[in-house]
C-alpha cells in the first residue's frame, strides 16, 4: 500500500478520530521508511505496518526499536545511538529538574508531533499514573530531533525522522499505542552491582521486573499500577468473574500472573540473583554518585565534537576505533553542547545495607531455591524475596481471591521517593514557558534540510498541542523552557 493510499485512508478516519490524519500532515512527517530499513524488516520476517515497541537506556545512550514479526513476537529491528539526554540516572521527580523520565509509558497517535520545534517528536506521556500517585510533576517530555535536551531524549533529525516513520506506519497498520520503556541502564547483574548503592535502586528493582517480563516473552507486558507501584501482566484469579480494577493510589485487587510467564521470569531472576551476588562478593566497585553532571551523549556523537564528552553515558574505551560510523548517524547542529565536565563525589567501593533497612515491596529478583552463599548474600542485601512470584502459588492453591500474597498492601511507606534530584543544580531554569517565536529556525539555520521540501511545515502559525516550546536559537540554555 502506498503512502498516498495510507494518507487517504487516514483522512477517511478523521471524522471519528482526527489523530491518525495528523500523523503525516507535512513533508517531514510523511517521509517514507528508508528502503534499507524496509529490507531489514523483510529479512526479519516483519511487516511494514506491524506493531512496534521502543526501549531506551540512558547509561548506554541507546534507543532500540523492536517490531512484531509474523510469529507474533517482538524482535529487535534497529538500535539508535542517542545524541543527547539530560539530567542524572534516575526517574524524573518534579517540573524543572531537567530529568529525562524513566519507566513505562504508552504512546498514542495524539502524542506524535509532526510540527515539533525540534524537527519531529513524540511525547513520552510523562507523568503516568504511577508518577502522578507520587506527586511527580513535569510536562512536554519528548523524544525529538535537534540533538539538544533539557529533560528530553534528543536524536539527530535524520534519526527521529526514521523512528517517526516507523511509528507512523504501525499506527496506520492498526496499533492503537506503542509501549515506551525507559531505563537508567541495561538491567544486567553487572550494572545492578555497579549501582547497588544508588538511592534509586528500589525504583529500578521495580521496573526491572517489567524488563524481565519482556525479555522472557518478547511480548509487550501489560502494565498496571496500584499501591504506588508497577504491576506487570496481571490477570484475574481462577474463578473470578469480576474485571480487575487498578488504581495507582489504592490497594491492589486480587490478581495472578500467568504460570508460563511467572515461571520464566522466576528462572531468569534466579540466574540474575546468583550472578549479582557473585559480583558483589568479589568486591565489584560501585559507581560514583555524581553531582552537577547534566546527562550524557553516545560516544559516537561525542567523538565528532571538539572536546566532546559522554558525561554519564559509557565513555569510549581507550584505543577504541569507531569503525561502525565513519560519519555520525545524522547531522549534529553547531549549537549542541556535550555534557559538561563536573566534579563527582566518589563513594566507597563496598556496600553494606543500613541497619534496620526495610526491603522494598517491589523486589527485583525471586529467591533461588538453593541455599548457596551467593543466593543468601543477595537476599541479605535486598535482591530477592518471596513476594515476587507469590501469584502463581495463589493460582495453584485456589486460595480465596481476596487475599493473594502478591497483591497484599504494602506494610511500609513506598520506597520510590529518592531525593537525589534535589542535589542537582538546575542551571538557571525557571518555571516560565519560553516565549514562542513566529517560526522555528533550527532546521534552516543550523543545517541544511534532508530534502528540498523537508521544512514545509516551518510556516505553520502554531505548533500542534504536543509540540515542544519554540525558543530563540542563540544559546543552548535559552532554547529550552523549564517544562522538562
Amino acid at each position: 500500500m502506498t503512502s498516498a493510499v495510507l494518507l487517504a485512508g487516514a483522512a477517511l478516519l478523521a471524522g471519528c478520530n482526527g489523530e491518525d490524519a495528523s500523523l503525516a500532515s507535512n513533508a517531514k512527517a510523511n517521509q517514507p521508511v528508508p528502503p534499507k530499513l524496509v529490507a531489514a524488516m523483510t529479512e526479519k520476517d516483519m511487516e511494514l505496518q506491524s506493531p512496534i515497541l521502543i526501549r531506551l537506556f540512558k547509561q548506554e545512550a541507546e534507543l532500540e526499536v523492536w517490531k512484531q514479526n509474523r510469529s507474533g513476537k517482538f524482535a529487535l529491528l534497529k538500535t539508535y545511538p542517542i545524541c543527547r539526554w539530560s539530567g542524572d540516572l534516575g526517574p524524573k521527580m518534579r517540573e524543572g529538574d531537567r530529568q529525562a523520565p524513566e519507566g513505562f509509558y504508552s504512546i498514542t497517535p495524539a502524542q506524535m508531533n509532526p510540527r515539533s520545534a525540534y524537527y519531529l517528536s513524540f511525547n513520552t506521556g510523562y507523568p503516568n499514573a504511577f508518577d502522578k500517585s507520587l506527586g511527580r510533576t513535569g510536562s512536554e517530555l519528548m523524544v525529538h530531533g535537534d540533538c539538544s535536551s533539557r529533560g528530553c531524549y534528543a536524536m539527530t533529525d535524520e534519526q527521529i525522522a526514521e523512528i517517526y516513520a516507523v511509528g507512523r506506519e504501525s499506527f496506520f497498520g492498526g496499533q492503537r499505542a506503542f509501549q515506551f520503556q525507559a531505563y537508567p541502564f541495561r538491567m544486567t547483574p553487572a550494572n545492578l552491582a555497579k549501582h547497588r548503592n544508588n538511592p534509586n535502586m528500589p525504583f529500578w528493582k521495580m521496573i526491572k521486573e517489567g524488563n524481565d517480563h519482556f525479555e522472557v516473552t518478547h511480548q509487550e507486558p501489560k502494565v498496571e499500577f496500584c499501591e504506588h507501584k508497577y504491576v506487570f501482566d496481571p490477570v484475574a484469579p481462577p474463578g473470578s468473574t469480576k474485571p480487575l480494577q487498578f488504581n495507582a493510589s489504592a490497594q491492589c485487587p486480587a490478581y495472578v500472573v500467568p504460570d508460563d510467564i511467572a515461571s520464566a521470569v522466576r528462572e531468569k531472576q534466579e540466574r540474575d540473583n546468583t550472578e549479582l551476588a557473585k559480583l558483589i562478593s568479589k568486591g565489584t566497585p560501585v559507581a560514583r554518585l555524581n553531582t552537577g553532571i547534566d546527562g550524557g551523549m553516545n560516544r559516537v556523537f561525542a567523538a565528532k565534537i571538539p572536546d566532546g564528552q559522554t558525561g554519564l553515558s559509557d565513555p569510549a574505551e581507550p584505543g577504541l576505533k569507531l569503525t561502525a560510523y565513519s560519519t555520525a548517524p545524522g547531522t549534529i547542529p553547531p549549537t549542541v553542547n556535550p555534557p559538561r565536565d563536573s566534579a563527582a563525589t566518589p563513594v566507597a567501593t563496598s556496600y553494606e545495607p543500613e541497619a534496620g533497612a526495610t526491603r522494598p515491596s517491589s523486589s527485583l529478583l525471586a529467591p533461588s531455591s538453593s541455599s548457596n552463599i551467593f543466593s543468601n548474600l543477595a537476599r541479605k542485601i535486598g535482591f530477592g524475596t518471596a513476594d515476587t512470584t507469590a501469584t502463581t502459588a495463589t493460582a495453584t492453591k485456589q486460595t480465596a481471591p481476596a487475599k493473594p500474597k502478591i497483591a497484599a498492601p504494602a506494610t511500609h511507606a513506598p520506597p520510590h521517593r529518592p531525593v537525589v534530584a534535589e542535589k542537582r543544580p538546575v542551571h538557571g531554569t525557571t518555571e516560565k514557558t519560553a516565549e514562542k517565536s513566529d517560526k522555528p529556525k533550527q532546521v534552516a539555520t543550523a543545517r541544511p534540510p534532508l530534502k528540498p521540501a523537508i521544512d514545509a511545515d516551518a510556516a505553520a502559525p502554531t505548533p500542534a498541542p504536543s509540540a515542544a516550546p519554540v525558543a530563540s536559537t542563540n544559546s543552548f540554555d535559552s532554547r529550552f523552557s523549564a517544562f522538562r
